[in-house]
């Protein structure tokens, strides 16, 4: 657990480093702005699409979300009801509106947003997870609270699938029984996977 720990110190500090100071602001945007063909192609039509709306530091995932909502995928984003509640789903009716609240989990700062309480409760078909790191083979190390494992685990999706920088790649993560692998990692440079 230490060692996860420290990891996800060391990690959140090389992607925070990374988006600041690698990536011109100009450019931020440009990436990101549609998931690569092989795994647009492992999607089906009218599928449930998850997506997470991203803090400052992580891998954009709100832009996959526009692109599968103009396809007529109907979009789904983390919901909490507290800070020790089981990880939901909520629709995303309109992902080119900011009709999102505060989460249980934001700082005061609006980073960390959600669906309102009254949207439609969902089951994703496919998954679109944040992570802190990940490895070759589709480990994942999260924000260590083990939402989207245990979600993973109980609803099982026909794809998760990792959105990251590349400077979050690790040779190895200390993993445990209930860690949840992906089915693959989409980079600003690379598709893994998928597994």
């Amino acid at each position: 657990m230490d060692d996860k720990k420290a990891l996800r110190t060391k990690l959140r500090a090389a992607r925070r480093s990374f988006v600041n100071d690698a990536i011109p602001q100009s450019q931020r945007g440009l990436l990101f702005r549609r998931p690569p063909n092989p795994i647009v192609a492992m999607i089906p039509e009218g599928a449930i699409i998850a997506a997470y709306f991203e803090m400052p530091s992580e891998a954009p995932a709100t832009y996959y979300a526009r692109w599968f909502h103009e396809r007529g995928h109907r979009i789904a984003l983390p919901w909490f009801s507290g800070r020790t509640a089981p990880m939901q789903f909520r629709e995303w009716e309109n992902p080119f509106a900011e009709d999102l609240g505060a989460s249980p989990f934001d700082d005061g700062t609006g980073n960390a947003l959600q669906p309102p309480a009254d949207a439609q409760l969902l089951v994703p078909d496919v998954v679109f997870c944040p992570l802190v790191g990940f490895t070759a083979q589709g480990e994942r190390l999260g924000q260590g609270g083990g939402h989207y494992d245990r979600f993973l685990a109980e609803h099982p999706p026909r794809l998760a699938i990792g959105l990251a920088w590349d400077c979050q790649l690790v040779d190895s993560l200390p993993t445990e029984p209930h860690d949840r692998p992906l089915d693959a990692v989409i980079t600003p440079t690379r598709l893994y996977g998928p597994f």
